[in-house]
């Protein structure tokens, strides 16, 4: 079937359906890495937009089994469903060959009413969004027309963030995670670690369970709607128990400290994101998916840049001066993607192990 890109600004462009037949809308972006379309799907911070991958082939090493658990987890899905609204490719193969390939991509696209063109021109689309930033779009295949939609406007995190409090495995060390949109490598990182995650949604005063470290997720959209989240921040950093946030928990911290977000032109997705350690010329590659960042000049007296983005120098990180209170734009979790950051995991540890 036919199907056609419209663009906020107007732009039309046409390719072929070959996954769910519906119309959708959400905000174009696009993500360069050559491999990971999986995790990219399965990601909550995904919610609300229409994924484009430049890489020119997706779908050669077909989609695992999403039904394996362990500790409650999926083995290799970031969520239990596909999050993002539609995607867009050059070229989508249902061809593959993977030992840990259950079907194809076409197919799995199909069973989760995913809309998915391709013969898209990526190229031209990414230079596109490069040059005037991230715009709304919508995906046509039928005469029936859309309304645009803006997942800045709606409260995406609402969406993608647990429904109850759920509790995984049983160590020493109690850790409350609030669940923004996690990807669950978050939690198999944390479960590596002598202790219990309590994983609790965004909005819920998680100040009632005693705990020794608390984790602040990323996850999707403006980060200004979580306003209750923001509230319990603050409290928190009264306090002197570790906290770790990375994305969006990076910025609700800086929000929860008084400082300022501003929206980026096109964000960064995808992997290879270059990131230098502030006071060192440590170049670490990141893997990350944001649209926001944080204004560094509103930051308190109180708080520290710990990372830089070496593309357009953004901020990528903070500390706090005197407490244990950190958090990074990146993911370290990296799944999938670089691993040169997963060592905030065991700085956090060390953290909550100094602490106590």
């Amino acid at each position: 079937m036919n199907a056609k890109l419209v663009l906020s600004d107007g732009t039309t462009i046409y390719g072929r359906s070959v996954g769910y037949e519906a119309n959708v809308s959400g905000e174009v972006i696009f993500n360069t890495a050559m491999t990971g379309y999986v995790e990219s799907l399965t990601d909550p911070s995904y919610s609300g937009q229409i994924l484009t991958f430049t890489y020119p082939l997706i779908g050669n090493y077909g989609v695992p089994d999403g039904g394996q658990k362990d500790n409650g987890l999926t083995s290799f899905f970031e969520s239990e469903k596909i999050q993002v609204s539609g995607i867009l490719a050059s070229s989508i193969t249902d061809q593959f060959s993977h030992f840990n390939a259950r079907e194809h991509l076409v197919s799995w696209l199909k069973r989760n009413k995913v809309v998915a063109v391709e013969g898209i021109d990526t190229r031209m689309l990414a230079k596109k969004l490069r040059n005037d930033g991230v715009m709304l779009g919508k995906i046509l295949l039928n005469e029936e027309n859309i309304d645009f939609y803006d997942p800045h406007v709606h409260d995406e995190v609402a969406k993608v963030s647990c429904k109850e409090v759920i509790t995984y495995g049983n160590g020493k060390y109690k850790i409350v995670l609030v669940d923004c949109g996690v990807k669950q490598n978050v939690i198999r990182y944390l479960m590596n670690y002598d202790c219990t995650v309590t994983r609790v949604p965004f909005d819920y005063d998680y100040h009632q369970i005693p705990h020794h470290g608390l984790f602040i997720s990323g996850g999707p959209g403006n980060p200004a709607k979580c306003t209750k989240t923001i509230e319990f921040i603050k409290k928190s950093l009264t306090g002197k128990v570790p906290i770790l946030g990375i994305c969006l928990g990076h910025q609700l911290m800086a929000l929860a400290s008084g400082a300022k977000i501003i929206k980026l032109k096109y964000g960064h997705h995808g992997h290879n994101q270059p990131v230098k350690m502030v006071g060192s010329n440590k170049c670490l590659i990141t893997s990350q998916n944001h649209g926001y960042t944080i204004d560094s000049n509103t930051l308190s007296k109180d708080w520290l840049v710990s990372f830089v983005n070496l593309n357009d120098q953004t901020n990528e990180g903070i500390m706090h001066r005197n407490r244990p209170f950190f958090a990074t734009q990146f993911h370290p979790e990296t799944a999938s993607g670089p691993m040169d950051t997963d060592f905030i995991f065991n700085d956090f540890f060390q953290m909550i192990g100094s602490a106590k």
